[in-house]
């Protein structure tokens, strides 16, 4: 990027924090300057996003990632379907204290997510490379964006989420279809509208939880 492309960037991301109402500290800020600088290094070669340039990488996935912030408890956070390491990347650095674990079966993605920890100095963030069904661990809440229906979503996951925890799944509009396909022991809890400053488009995210009986069990 050139030093304009740098200063766009830069605008972009600090006004988008500010509309989320998100502070960081100046660690956190270049981290997630980095962030942006590696994803498109490595999109050159590796094609990990549709998304070109740099400015648009922090609407599209820096500031789409952080506008779940607010919704994120912890202590742990599996990252399901998590590609190129959004939206788990983005709230590790967000929530320093948080315990990420990255799951993809895409190894030039994985490669990619090992690379940003190890750059960006993500010392709580695991990637790991392999399929959904092949995965064991319970996590206190377990997110995706864009990784599959609601009902996949659920029945692939379900014995990932701990005891009281929860599955978060960064959805479209049109997601109403999708919540009639839920198991019965699971159910919507809130489905807020999300809004991504610089971007018009319309975001949900949908907060499932099930009944402490049906743990470990579609």
């Amino acid at each position: 990027m050139n030093s304009l492309g740098d200063a766009r960037v830069e605008s972009r991301l600090d006004e988008g924090l500010c509309a989320l109402e998100i502070g960081v500290d100046q660690a956190q800020r270049a981290r997630l300057l980095q962030l942006v600088a590696l994803l498109h290094k490595w999109n050159r070669a590796y094609n990990l996003t549709a998304v070109r340039a740099p400015d648009e990488m922090v609407v599209r996935h820096l500031l789409d990632s952080a506008a779940v912030l607010s919704f994120i408890k912890g202590p742990t956070l599996l990252d399901v379907g998590a590609g190129a390491g959004l939206p788990g990347l983005v709230l590790a650095i967000l929530k320093p204290e948080l315990r990420v674990t990255l799951l993809d079966s895409n190894g030039k993605k994985v490669r990619f997510q090992r690379q940003a920890v190890l750059e960006l100095d993500l010392p709580r963030v695991t990637p790991v490379q392999v399929r959904v069904e092949g995965f064991d661990g319970q996590f206190d809440q377990v997110i995706s964006r864009a990784f599959a229906s609601l009902g996949d979503f659920v029945t692939l996951t379900h014995r990932l989420v701990a005891p009281g925890g929860q599955w978060l799944a960064m959805k479209g509009p049109a997601v109403e279809e999708e919540l009639t396909d839920l198991p019965g022991n699971v159910r919507a809890v809130s489905c807020p509208s999300l809004v991504i400053p610089f971007d018009t488009a319309s975001r949900r995210l949908v907060i499932l939880e099930g009944s402490e009986s049906s743990r470990g069990r579609p």
